[in-house]
């Protein structure tokens, strides 16, 4: 070996800055660390006792007593439990807990299902946000859907989710523990589409996700939404067309319509309807789509009363307004409010107000072209609506049948909503024609009837309520004084005609309102005992 071999370094301690050079004597008195925070000799420094851990924010304080706990502080024991029965239907549950704090939610009673290689946090978010945006697209109300975002997350383990609805976006945060990055996703709702059969299957896959005796795998759980997106629609086009015209037929008879009239108002409906359709097609909005399907009604209505034909024209135009009042988004929207979603609830109020901008748009454009061509169109003929109970029964449970296929609703729950839509009436018509009360406390208690049987309906079948009590109040709906307020302004009779579309707002509000009551109390006060029969019926398809 070389003398420069033998005073070239042989490890990376020799190129440490403080490693004395060579030659150079370290005193005894010098310590070789150069560290500032090091203690001298001969201090003794005071040490924490090994149990107590200095800097954390989660480490007890000093001089805490279990016994000696404040009233405001957690209890030594822990938080109660919540008793959830599994008797009650999972959106029940799910909505509890929603409405809990955080820190107070049970965790999941079972263990997660995960794939083979752990639990797929990411993926699990994704689902929960595809089925909670076929919800919201639905018409479903944004705390329905937070209940379900919530129901899947909890059926894969996840139990510090916070799913989050708006108008237009879904969002969903997962926190693992109390140290470890949350994980975050969102997802944007731009296209819905009213379809009841979708939404009942949708509700049947997280209702099988929150079974704790099914095993529903990511992958299982992806196929079938996927199925759900591709089926078809219930029914074709040209049934949808002839149940419009139905509909429209079906609420002339309500107001005071015969024969002729049925048949007018079922033209000019299956018309309007064909004009929307074409400009849906043509990528108009559906503020445009609106406007044109009320004016083939309303231009039927004056044709008729131009050729002084012996017929009601104002039934006429009320039945074809039927087929368009924003029912289903008023009754949401309300409810959203009622629930304290107020965003949501102020961004489908908008959209209710629009639609029903475009529908005054269309009809006073055509009955200020029949005025000026001298239509004598009498406002008064609202006073005039003769009691026909039998044909009027008949007529409402049309009416709902018309509406559930409108809806496409799948067609084991169209005979319930018929029935519904049948009681429905018989309650408003025996308040209102035969006890003369007020037309807004009648519709009230009768939509309260109407939510509180689908509520019942959803209960017992673990489905969503919508099928049962959209339809049901498609009678209740207020197209007479819609019509005859849009009438008054067109003849430049304001004052009169505002107070026609406030009584129509009124009635609309009793209308949610109602339905929403009802479904409160079912929820409150009812309990349907059927889980044996339920679960056994989940073992004979497999689950």
């Amino acid at each position: 070996m070389t003398d420069a071999e033998d005073r070239k370094p042989h490890s990376d301690e020799a190129r440490m800055a403080f490693t004395p050079p060579a030659g150079v004597e370290v005193a005894d008195s010098e310590s070789e660390t150069t560290s500032e925070f090091a203690l001298p000799k001969g201090l003794d420094a005071p040490q924490l006792p090994p149990q107590e851990r200095e800097g954390s924010a989660f480490s007890r304080p000093r001089g805490y007593a279990a016994e000696d706990t404040l009233p405001g502080f957690t209890p030594p024991g822990g938080i109660p439990q919540v008793s959830l029965t599994k008797d009650v239907p999972w959106q029940d549950r799910m909505r509890t807990m929603l409405r809990m704090p955080v820190a107070e939610r049970p965790a999941p009673e079972r263990t997660p299902k995960t794939e083979e290689e752990g639990p797929a946090v990411p993926r699990v978010l994704d689902l929960t946000l595809r089925i909670g945006e076929l919800l919201l697209a639905g018409g479903e109300g944004a705390e329905d859907v937070e209940a379900a975002m919530f129901a899947v997350c909890r059926s894969y383990g996840l139990d510090r989710c916070e799913p989050s609805v708006t108008f237009t976006l879904l969002s969903i945060s997962y926190q693992p523990s109390l140290v470890d990055d949350p994980v975050s996703a969102s997802r944007t709702v731009r296209r819905r589409g009213t379809d009841y059969t979708r939404l009942a299957a949708v509700y049947q896959l997280v209702d099988d996700l929150s079974d704790p005796e099914s095993h529903i795998s990511l992958e299982e759980a992806y196929r079938r939404l996927a199925e759900i997106r591709r089926n078809r629609h219930p029914y074709p086009t040209w049934v949808l067309t002839t149940a419009s015209g139905l509909l429209a037929g079906a609420a002339s008879v309500l107001v005071g319509g015969g024969l002729l009239v049925f048949v007018a108002a079922a033209v000019g409906a299956m018309l309007g309807d064909r004009l929307a359709w074409l400009a849906a097609g043509r990528g108009l909005p559906e503020f445009y789509q609106f406007t044109l399907a009320a004016m083939p009604p309303a231009a039927v209505g004056v044709a008729l009363t131009l050729s002084h034909a012996d017929v009601k024209a104002s039934a006429v135009i009320t039945g074809g307004l039927f087929a368009l009042l924003p029912g289903r988004a008023l009754v949401a929207g309300v409810q959203d409010g009622l629930t304290g979603f107020y965003i949501t609830a102020a961004a489908r109020l908008l959209e209710v107000m629009y639609f029903f901008v475009g529908i005054v748009v269309g009809v006073l454009v055509v009955l200020y072209f029949g005025v000026n061509l001298g239509a004598s169109l009498n406002p008064d003929a609202a006073l005039l609506v003769s009691e026909r109970p039998y044909w009027q029964i008949a007529a409402s449970m049309l009416l709902s049948l018309t509406f559930a296929v409108l809806l496409q609703q799948e067609r084991s729950t169209v005979l319930a909503v018929t029935l519904n839509g049948g009681v429905a009436w018989v309650v408003y018509g025996a308040m209102y024609y035969a006890g003369d009360l007020s037309p807004v406390a009648s519709t009230a208690v009768a939509a309260g009837l109407v939510g509180l049987f689908g509520q019942l309906m959803a209960r017992y079948r673990f489905a969503s309520a919508l099928p049962y009590t959209t339809a049901a109040i498609g009678p209740l709906l207020p197209g007479s004084a819609t019509y005859f307020g849009l009438l008054s302004i067109a003849q430049n009779k304001v004052d009169a005609g505002l107070v026609s579309l406030a009584t129509a707002a009124s009635l609309a509000m009793a209308i949610a309102i109602g339905v929403n009551l009802g479904s409160e109390i079912s929820r409150l006060f009812l309990r349907i005992s059927s889980p044996e029969k339920r679960r056994s019926a989940k073992r004979t398809r497999g689950f």
